[in-house]
């Protein structure tokens, strides 16, 4: 009798790893799938639900069905007011589509999201904001202070329970919904704590569900961790349609919006906003805006342009080569992979025959951006070289093209558009791979002059002609 009510017991809980998610029918003290040290927290599983699915009566199957006898069904997509956020979202929120918003405390998630939610509220929409991280005073305050159209309409609620997120939604039946943050809601049916992985499985797959069936436009906030990462299981990231990064340096006002998965629209989407007293700015023109206080004639700066998305941005590379004081070479970045900068070197040292593995580098991108793109190589090769040299390359310069480690200049996509927005800029010089100077037609040709290089060796002499 004692064995039966054991088995019982261990059958009615199990321990998730905090880390990725994994489960265990007992506690380890190092989770076996991703190797975190105590991990293991114990969750009690629920009994599995014999129901059927929603929607789904008795003898009723899907069955197997031609692709090309499926109708594709338009995404309804509605606009948030906010034409940069519609943009980095294929075109707006899609209803029955769920985002997932990530990014720092206190970069703007809430301010974005309230000021699209004002936005949306005043051509007539339904919209509900949920929030278990503030009060609904705290929230007035908030709403009042970005005067925003609108703002008066949004429906509140401060609540950090499922079921009561559930019962709101089931008597206003809003159209947009939003939820502030997935981490502190939780549900009464689980005894774990708000936040823990049982939690966030349930609460996401609950809403989702219910976004999806009710053909509602879910935004769900929510937490990162100390290395950007967004908290929680990778599940979380899957459950969803889109996942929105919110990025930006704290002693900066710009902001930036950059999506990594989208269902409904392009991938690697990229959005600009300005941080103000009264809230968030779109910024319509990034490229005039990032260059704004760019110095003229200086040695280390150099002008790439980088397509993240559809369009295309140019943004300021800066280098500082210092003579190395103090024993070991130091390699910082701010905005650029500090792995990439090492490599760099590596490659500059050994194909270019430029002397730079002992000095100090220090490597930023300015405005507080951050380029992941391997199009930024060259232009970062060329601001070390500059300031290196001391020698400032001609102000209506554009430097593009990803470097391999033989030293060997690469094409990179979208070499059109590059010249485009740097044309639109006033710059009339481009260096950049020979691969990507064949692609060109006569008329972006035209006005330009395109400087095509095969290796860096030649690339730099080419920058400082």
């Amino acid at each position: 009798m004692s064995k039966s009510l054991g088995q019982s017991k261990r059958l009615r809980t199990q321990f998730v790893c905090t880390a990725c998610g994994a489960s265990s029918p007992r506690w380890m003290g190092r989770c076996p799938t991703c190797g975190a040290w105590e991990s293991l927290a114990e969750e009690r599983l629920e009994p599995r639900s014999s129901s059927k699915p929603l929607g789904n009566v008795a003898g009723d199957r899907t069955k197997p069905t031609p692709l090309g006898e499926v109708a594709p069904d338009a995404a309804k997509r509605i606009h948030t007011g906010l034409d940069e956020l519609d943009r980095v979202l294929g075109g707006g929120p899609v209803l029955g589509g769920v985002v997932l918003l990530g990014g720092d405390p206190g970069i703007g998630k809430s301010t974005l999201l309230m000021q699209a939610l004002a936005g949306m509220a005043a051509r007539g929409r339904t919209v509900l904001y949920a929030s278990g991280e503030e009060s609904a005073a705290q929230i007035a305050l908030r709403a009042k202070r970005l005067g925003t159209e609108g703002v008066e309409r949004v429906l509140v609620q401060a609540t950090t329970e499922l079921e009561e997120v559930e019962a709101a939604i089931d008597d206003d039946k809003p159209e947009v919904v939003v939820v502030d943050s997935i981490q502190t809601l939780r549900s009464s049916e689980l005894e774990s704590a708000a936040g823990s992985v049982g939690q966030l499985r349930e609460v996401a797959a609950r809403l989702v569900e219910l976004a999806k069936r009710r053909g509602i436009a879910l935004f769900l906030i929510g937490h990162v961790t100390k290395d950007g990462a967004l908290a929680g299981p990778k599940i979380l990231e899957h459950l969803v349609d889109t996942v929105l990064s919110f990025e930006g340096d704290a002693t900066s006002s710009h902001r930036i919006v950059r999506a990594s998965k989208n269902r409904f629209g392009p991938a690697q989407e990229m959005a600009v906003f300005e941080m103000v007293r009264d809230g968030l700015r779109e910024v319509p023109d990034p490229s005039a805006h990032f260059l704004a206080e760019r110095p003229a004639r200086v040695s280390g700066s150099v002008v790439v342009p980088i397509s993240e998305g559809a369009r295309p941005v140019l943004l300021e590379v800066q280098a500082l080569v210092a003579p190395a004081l103090y024993g070991q070479a130091r390699r910082v970045a701010a905005g650029i992979e500090a792995s990439r900068l090492a490599i760099l070197l590596a490659v500059i040292e050994r194909k270019a025959d430029v002397h730079v593995l002992d000095r100090d580098v220090f490597a930023s991108v300015a405005g507080g951006a951050r380029i992941e793109e391997r199009a930024a190589d060259l232009a970062l090769a060329v601001a070390i070289v500059s300031s290196l040299r001391d020698r400032a390359i001609p102000s209506d310069l554009v430097v593009f093209g990803e470097v391999g480690l033989a030293g060997e200049l690469r094409a990179v996509p979208r070499a059109p558009q590059r010249v485009l927005e740097a044309k639109k800029l006033g710059f009339r010089r481009l260096v950049m791979p020979a691969g990507n100077a064949t692609q060109l037609t006569r008329e972006e040709r035209a006005d330009v002059e395109i400087e095509a290089a095969s290796s860096l060796a030649d690339a730099l002499s080419r920058s400082f002609e």
